[in-house]
Order: C-alpha cells, then sequence, then structure tokens
C-alpha cells in the first residue's frame, strides 16, 4: 500500500459495509492491516460485491439498520472503533422519487442516529462522513462546485444528502468542536464512481453490465448529460487521507471536502458508454430511453482545490484507466475465473502504485 502505517491494527467502523463503496473501502482497509467493523442491512442488490469478493471474510460483520438508534449505538460501542467511515445510505435518484420519506428518514435521520452514537465512542477520534456531490444546489454552471457554494438538491435523494451535511455541521459545532480530546468530523464529496462489483439498479455501468452479460440492450435515459466520472478507489483514498489528516489535527480539517476526477473526467454518458463498448468482447449494445423519467442534472462538476492543496490527494487514473479497470473486473467475473477479492487487492496495489510514483 502507499502508506498502510496510520491503519496497521486501527480499530475502523464502516457503516454500509455490505454496498459497493463500502466494500472497496473495508477491502483496501483490511489489505493495510486495519481491524474492521461493518454496519449495514443485507447486501442491496443479488449479485453483490459483498458476497462475490468474500468482504465479509475478516472483518466484525453486523446487521443493522442505521435509523435503529439503539442499535446503531450498541454495535459502535462494542467495537469501541478509532475511526468510523458513514457510507450507509439510500444511494439512488430514482429511489428517492419512489421512496421519499424512506429516502429521508435513511439519509437524515439515519446520519443522525450514527452522530449520536458516535458521542458515546470512548476511543473515536476521527469520523468522515460520505454524501454526494448532488449536495449542491445545482446551477448547471460551467464550472465545478467549490466546498463553500451553496447547498440544495432538487430531488429527494439529493436534497437529504444536503440536509445530512448539515445535520453533520449542526453536530460537528455542538458537540465535537470542543472538549478534549477532540474528534475530527468531516464531510466526503464525491462524483459519480464507477469500479466492479457495483451491480445498482439504475446506474449506467451496472445496467450495461448487466445487459451485456445476459445478451441484451441497455436503455440509456440521458445520453448527453454531463457527470464527473472516477473509479471508486480515487474517492476512498481520499477519504483515507482525510481520516489520516482528522487524527492528526481535528480541528484544522473537519469541514467539507470534495474528490472529484482529473481534468477531463466529466465526460458526456454516451462518451463512457462507447468507451466501455470498445473494451467489452463484441461490444454494447444500447438505446436512447424515450420514456418519461424525473428530473435529473444535466451538467454537474466538482473542483477539489481544496483537497490537493491541503490534504496532497489528487486523481491519479484517467477515465480510460478507470474504465478499463471496471471492465477487467467484470469480465473476471463473466469468466467465472473466482478471485474477486484479489482482484479489488490487485487494483488497490496498483493503485497506490501510481501514488508512489507520482506523489503530490
Amino acid at each position: 500500500m502507499a502508506d498502510a502505517s496510520p491503519w496497521r491494527g486501527r480499530r475502523v467502523f464502516v457503516t454500509g459495509h455490505t454496498g459497493f463503496k463500502g466494500g472497496w473501502l473495508c477491502a483496501w482497509l483490511q489489505s493495510m492491516g486495519a481491524r474492521v467493523a461493518g454496519y449495514a442491512l443485507d447486501p442491496p442488490t443479488t449479485p453483490s460485491l459483498f458476497e462475490d469478493a468474500g468482504i465479509a471474510e475478516g472483518l466484525v460483520d453486523t446487521r443493522g439498520d442505521i435509523r435503529d438508534a439503539a442499535a446503531t449505538r450498541a454495535a459502535i460501542e462494542a467495537f469501541d472503533p478509532q475511526v468510523l467511515f458513514h457510507l450507509a445510505a439510500q444511494p439512488l435518484v430514482k429511489e428517492g422519487y419512489r421512496e421519499p420519506v424512506d429516502t429521508y428518514a435513511t439519509n437524515v435521520v439515519g446520519t443522525a442516529s450514527v452522530l449520536e452514537a458516535c458521542r458515546h465512542a470512548p476511543s473515536l477520534r476521527a469520523i468522515v462522513v460520505v454524501t454526494t456531490d448532488k449536495c449542491y444546489e445545482n446551477r448547471e454552471w460551467e464550472r465545478g462546485y467549490v466546498e463553500s457554494d451553496a447547498l440544495g438538491g432538487h430531488d429527494p435523494y439529493s436534497n437529504s444528502k444536503a440536509c445530512a451535511e448539515l445535520v453533520t455541521d449542526s453536530f460537528r459545532r455542538s458537540f465535537f468542536a470542543h472538549g478534549a480530546p477532540l474528534v475530527g468530523l468531516a464531510t466526503a464529496r464525491a462524483g459519480n464512481v464507477i469500479g466492479g462489483g457495483d451491480w445498482a439498479a439504475d446506474r449506467l455501468v451496472p445496467d450495461l453490465m448487466r445487459a451485456a452479460m445476459a445478451g441484451g440492450e441497455t436503455p440509456i435515459r440521458n445520453p448527453g448529460s454531463t457527470r464527473p466520472w472516477q473509479h471508486v478507489m480515487e474517492p476512498l483514498h481520499g477519504y483515507l487521507l482525510l481520516a489520516e489528516a482528522l487524527l492528526r489535527e481535528p480541528a484544522a480539517f473537519s469541514e467539507a471536502w470534495n474528490f472529484g476526477p482529473a481534468a477531463g473526467g466529466d465526460r458526456p454518458v454516451r462518451d463512457v458508454v462507447e468507451k466501455l463498448s470498445a473494451l467489452w468482447p463484441g461490444g454494447l449494445r444500447w438505446r436512447q430511453d424515450g420514456a418519461d423519467h424525473p428530473h435529473e442534472a444535466g451538467k454537474l462538476m466538482l473542483d477539489s482545490t481544496k483537497a490537493m492543496a491541503r490534504l496532497g490527494w489528487r486523481p491519479r487514473l484517467s477515465l480510460d484507466d478507470s474504465l478499463r479497470l471496471t471492465a477487467a473486473w467484470y469480465a473476471r467475473r463473466l469468466a467465472g475465473k473466482g478471485g474477486l477479492r484479489e482482484e479489488i487487492e490487485a487494483q488497490v496495489r496498483y493503485h497506490s502504485t501510481l501514488v508512489q510514483t507520482h506523489p503530490g
């Protein structure tokens, strides 16, 4: 790993460990020697990265709902973590339209439940709450959003994540910004992540991969929409660096942070489909979906200048590299070769090599 020493032997609690990003994060933490506990509902999809890559192996696997304040507090107190990453969420825009109340309950009340439990964890020193790039009030600007831009969100999912940001800021000011020892509490906003093992509905790459494996065609809602695409390892590396900074200087880094792709990573959906199709044996079949769909932002970009200047983080993977790594994972699964956990670990080593050879 690029630098495993801050994590070796450290107790780390991850909410949402049965999901896509949570699974990758747990595998990465364990590869660095961390002691990991996860708290989440059952895997949200079938198939799932959690099952395919054996994420449960070697960690404390607890199933529970973050909306259950008592159970959440009990799980956190039992493990007594030193670092906590909060990723558990309802993460889909279309599901937010279908189930708005449940979306707010999970993303807002659930976040408050986790943070309240954190107040009673005596060894805890750093908390990273993961939200989304969609928490900003979207003005369809040409420039990337910076952390000081207004929060908002047109749809229930995006708005609920803006609310989660406000809840986190209130807990930070009310409970974590004073006393001794200080506990660092920050939020992390990332772009549209891609990578092997994502099977969520209504996401571009999972939809394409499901159709390809079934020999079918993928309907694409908005092929002209621009999104900040990045491999899942890029923001996860940012979350790890942010947690390390919070452990060193909690007061200095307890704020919001963007982790977006490098220049050129913000590309139309159509470009991503065509690039991935060129990497997939036989190509991918798709068509524009002419059905009516709820509102989604047409253009969205992040400005990650602050993370690059103050955390020393920067994207290492181009969009082409990100898609190549993603296609390799799904191709391995399609071939039935197994070793999908090993594929994650190999890709993490590759990313860490890029960090070592191209520092700063």
